[in-house]
């Protein structure tokens, strides 16, 4: 199949060299935002009583101030518990959020929301009714946080609580390269970035997978990442500034060189439980063996 040709100054061209003699490499999937049009819009209503807050009296206005503090307070916890829920999702092993932002998105819902109904006609049962029913349909909508912990049965504690510390340090230093590449205005730029940090989270999972591994990767998770951070922040302060070809150029390579490192500590990492697997199944058949009993032969299908 023909190829197109594309290079670092090529339009449409992939800003990486040539890299057809490097080792296979995983293509980045870009992961869609989390908060969706459904938490964008809860920042939209309160609006609608902040408005109507300067036609009413002195009492009115701040009942309606009220209620839109309130309903942004909750949308806030919503898009918080929403982004938590995430990253607990995307984690084989994960401790369940301090703070279940989502449930107290619900009651800070129905609260705003029987503020509203406050004083009309109906007596109490407006506010009530209100406010059971937008905490309600707000739990129902986005449901509760993750209460429990996840992948740690069996887990010593004190590795998880390590390997926990490592990951969000990583995570900080990737979220603030993302921020930071925004600057540039540069799309291939961000799909390049994304795919770097796409090998760095497949280190974070070998990681979570078997935490006697952060050792091996610790260097990796702060030294490097820090210091990919650090190059990344200064080199948008220079391609914002002057739109530097060759510093493009050098920080691509950069990247290229630190993705290489990345790949191959995480496919070191993972040959290594391979074979500390094959040794402890070598070495249980061993001990069956020493005790007279053997694994059962699998049996061959007769045709």
């Amino acid at each position: 199949m023909a190829r197109r040709f594309g290079g670092p100054n090529s339009p449409g061209g992939d800003p990486r060299p040539d890299t057809s003699t490097s080792p296979r490499k995983r293509r980045a999937v870009k992961r869609v935002s989390p908060v969706g049009a459904r938490v964008n819009l809860l920042f939209m209503l309160p609006f609608l009583w902040a408005f109507s807050a300067f036609f009413r009296d002195p009492a009115g206005m701040a009942q309606h101030l009220g209620v839109f503090a309130v309903l942004l307070f909750s949308a806030w916890m919503t898009r918080e518990g929403v982004i938590a829920q995430d990253a607990y999702d995307q984690r084989r092993v994960a401790r369940r959020p301090a703070i279940p932002r989502k449930i107290f998105g619900s009651v800070a819902m129905g609260l705003g929301l029987a503020l509203a109904g406050f004083g009309a006609d109906g007596g109490m049962a407006v506010p009530v009714i209100f406010g059971g029913l937008g905490a309600v349909l707000h739990f129902l909508s986005f449901g509760p946080d993750p209460l429990r912990d996840k992948g740690m049965e069996g887990v010593d504690e004190f590795q998880t609580d390590r390997v926990a510390r490592a990951v969000e340090g990583a995570e900080a230093y990737l979220s603030a390269m993302s921020d930071a590449m925004l600057r540039a205005r540069d799309r291939k730029l961000e799909a390049r970035l994304q795919e770097f940090q796409t090998h760095v989270r497949d280190l974070l999972r070998v990681v979570e997978d078997d935490p006697q591994n952060l050792t091996s990767a610790r260097r990796y998770l702060s030294v490097y990442l820090q210091g990919a951070r650090d190059a990344t922040v200064k080199f948008v302060e220079i391609y914002e500034r002057e739109k530097d070809a060759q510093a493009r150029v050098e920080y691509v390579a950069l990247l290229d060189d630190l993705e290489q490192n990345f790949m191959l500590r995480t496919e070191t990492l993972r040959d290594s439980d391979r074979q500390e697997l094959e040794i402890e199944i070598d070495v249980l058949r061993e001990r069956l063996e020493r005790e007279g009993l053997r694994p059962a032969l699998p049996v061959t299908p007769t045709s």
